[in-house]
């Protein structure tokens, strides 16, 4: 299946669609080098293709000149984003920070903060991992119990953070720490955002290991680990209302439901090259599933591209393309039998695809917030709690 079948959008003018052409070229370029193919899928970390996608002035994109960025627009960094996920390119290394963190402290952290921290991300040089959940709290971010404590200059941090994407290979950390005791009245309030130097004394990582025997998680055990009084982002006690907006960045992402793209696009070649009316309905609900999600995004990219925060509406995109994405290797066993699997040659790649969506689409409706707590984020927004 061709990629331009899915990707080429009415929206695109023609600087959109320049810029899109810019980056296929690059994409096939980089395939043809053997930098990585599809099959391994766009959350692997490679540090390199971070850095030529940096030098390229693809990495905090609508970011201010003087921070680093190009000061394009939010749907040009949406060509891309799409482009590079669909293609299935490496790109988890400078994923977070380009995302997330380079939003939140434009909005919320000090000068010197972004002078340290934005120019060496937008160069694919800094690397940044995110501390929210915790063992026992879930997604409930209001019920964290890792702890900072004031001391002379800064804070000591204490507890336990989980399910840490990279961390074991991130230069820096997005903490979300509690710094004064949860109340009743206000259980979203005494929290805060530190920027933590992964390499502090006091900071044990340990593996989490998944089903697929990869390492990408961890968790993350704080002892007394000092964080100086700059590294706070914002203001002490505010880390709630910053997480918040923080997370209208991540839920609305086109890796939200482009993480099973590859093995789709997959599908739709077997299904081509042997078209039976029943596996052509699914397939065709799948498309359609695929390209509504896609305009959904594209239009909170353009809200976010004019200031807003469609908390609500990402909360949508991120619960229906958990879902998707779910889909796509439960249809795909329909149309494909095990024993049609078993008869493939070494070489095809709808085994790998097709195994790493199997072992990885149980926790796509835990990432980013389970499909509970975005239900309960889309209830409230809509008047009905």
């Amino acid at each position: 299946m061709e990629l331009n079948n899915f990707t080429a959008v009415a929206q695109d003018d023609d600087r959109l669609a320049a810029l899109r052409a810019e980056v296929r070229q690059f994409l096939a370029d980089a395939r043809s080098a053997g930098v990585f193919t599809r099959a391994t899928g766009w959350d692997h970390w490679d540090p390199d293709f971070s850095r030529e996608v940096g030098a390229r002035g693809w990495i905090g994109m609508t970011w201010p000149r003087r921070y680093g960025g190009q000061e394009r627009s939010s749907l040009e960094r949406y060509v891309v984003t799409e482009e590079l996920l669909a293609a299935g390119a490496p790109v988890r290394a400078h994923w977070m920070a380009d995302r997330q963190l380079g939003p939140l402290l434009l909005s919320a952290g000090s000068e010197a903060q972004k002078l340290a921290y934005l120019p060496r991300i937008a160069s694919g040089e800094l690397f940044f991992c995110y501390g929210l959940s915790e063992p026992d709290s879930g997604s409930d971010l209001a019920s964290i119990r890792t702890a900072g404590r004031k001391v002379e200059g800064g804070w000591s941090i204490t507890g336990r953070k989980v399910w840490v994407g990279y961390a074991h290979r991130a230069h820096m950390m997005n903490l979300f720490a509690r710094t004064s005791p949860r109340s009743d009245e206000d259980r979203h309030g005494g929290v805060t955002q530190f920027i933590v130097d992964m390499k502090t004394p006091g900071i044990t990582v340990r593996p989490i290991i998944s089903l697929a025997g990869e390492h990408d998680f961890n968790e993350i055990v704080f002892d007394d680990a000092f964080v100086p009084d700059d590294m706070v982002i914002g203001t002490v006690g505010n880390g709630w209302k910053q997480v918040t907006g923080d997370l209208a960045h991540e839920r609305s992402s086109p890796e939200r439901w482009l993480s099973s793209f590859g093995l789709l696009t997959q599908l739709v070649d077997r299904v081509a090259a042997r078209p039976a009316e029943a596996d052509l309905e699914k397939l065709g609900r799948l498309v359609a599933q695929l390209w509504t999600l896609r305009q959904m995004s594209f239009s909170i990219a353009t809200m976010l591209g004019r200031g807003e925060a469609p908390n609500l509406e990402a909360a949508l995109i991120k619960d229906l393309g958990n879902a998707f994405d779910q889909d796509v290797p439960a249809v795909a066993r329909e149309i494909v039998s095990e024993q049609a699997r078993a008869a493939l040659p070494p070489e095809d790649a709808f085994n790998t695809v097709m195994d790493r969506a199997l072992y990885y689409s149980p926790s796509y409706t835990i990432r980013g917030g389970t499909k509970e707590i975005l239900r309960g984020v889309i209830a409230k927004g809509l008047g009905l709690k």
